[in-house]
């Protein structure tokens, strides 16, 4: 059985940044064919193809970021732990955003508010007080990556309609990849690999008879991670100091 791996880079990264933690180090040398290879759930399955599906970074605040991502992709080409790199689109941009006293996910947050409806600017801070209600605002970086999640999907039906898989795995928790993976499982076996600490998401499940059948859902642990990293250095790549 000739398997398909897809996989979401920065659901991975960000997923897996949270079950070791923002500070951990050697686990970001990831080997992903031999993580897929250990966590295929059919018997006699082969890992033949493998898609990495991410956007080159462009942080102003973190330029250093950029070059260790490009060790990684090269040293993924060059090691053959991936078939494919496809790359989407990372934006990097300064937005003005309302401050307010609650924790990220908070709904209907408590905006701050001044007593004064003049206008000013605080260089430090760069906050800034409304004219027209008072709110207070400051001015933020917004990073966001695009188009993974399209290019996963795009990857997972081409391979499975044309015939050129006979199952696949999805590594990714994001719920937008729900349909595609449904439509997928019509045709072939199915696995999904969350990466997260959060359960797997809902729209990524259905029944392990959909369809075709055979089909299964779980989560990547620290442990897989840590039994799937690639040699250092590959071709005269070195690992990142910091990895």
């Amino acid at each position: 059985m000739n398997v398909g791996v897809y996989i979401d880079g920065f659901n991975l990264y960000y997923g897996l940044t949270r079950q070791f933690g923002p500070v951990a180090r050697d686990w970001k040398w990831i080997d992903l064919r031999a993580l897929a290879t250990a966590r295929a759930g059919w018997p006699g399955a082969t890992v033949s193809r493998v898609v990495y599906c991410t956007a080159k970074v462009n942080d102003p605040d973190d330029q250093a970021q950029t070059q260790r991502q490009q060790h990684y992709l090269a040293a993924l080409a060059q090691s053959g732990s991936v078939d494919h790199i496809e790359l989407g689109y990372f934006n990097s941009w300064a937005k003005e955003s309302a401050m307010t006293v609650e924790g990220p996910g908070t709904k209907n947050p408590t905006l701050l508010r001044d007593q004064t409806s003049s206008e000013s600017w605080s260089a430090s801070l760069r906050i800034r007080r409304t004219s027209d209600d008072a709110r207070l605002l400051a001015t933020v970086r917004k990073r966001e990556e695009k188009g993974s999640d399209v290019n996963v999907a795009a990857h997972l039906l081409n391979d499975v309609l044309t015939g050129a898989v006979q199952a696949a795995i999805v590594i990714s928790n994001d719920s937008d990849l729900g349909l595609p993976i449904k439509m997928a499982r019509a045709h072939v076996p199915v696995g999904v690999l969350n990466p997260g600490t959060n359960a797997v998401a809902g729209a990524l499940k259905g029944s392990p008879t959909d369809g075709v059948g055979g089909h299964w859902w779980g989560t990547i642990r620290t442990a897989d991670i840590l039994a799937a990293q690639l040699p250092n250095p590959v071709a005269g790549i070195a690992k990142p100091s910091t990895w």
